[in-house]
């Protein structure tokens, strides 16, 4: 099993448009094959603040993931809500790696 964590950040203006965007991956992405557990949650007092909590059978299983349509939709989302940053790491055996 490997694990996806992380927060992202968006324009306080296009909170509604991510949370959107969020509900409609979540949705999508939890009846892929691989996928464990997918979580997204708005960070209380910083509204603007995204965590993700991922949980992955295994690498090929992300991959897959990250080809899927609604991955496309989803970044294409997220670029027009304006992300501010962005950090999420893939943590393998204990050890956090950027993804």
């Amino acid at each position: 099993m490997l694990i996806v964590t992380g927060v992202v950040e968006v324009d306080p203006d296009g909170i509604e448009n991510a949370k959107a965007a969020v509900k409609e991956m979540v949705s999508e992405t939890v009846k892929e094959p691989g996928c464990i557990l997918y979580e997204f949650s708005q960070i209380l007092g910083q509204d603007n603040r995204f965590r993700v909590y991922e949980e992955w059978q295994d690498q090929a299983a992300l991959d897959e993931h990250f080809a899927t349509q609604h991955m496309q939709n989803f970044r294409k989302a997220l670029s027009e809500v304006g992300v501010i940053s962005r950090e999420i790491y893939r943590v393998v055996g204990g050890e956090k790696l950027p993804l």
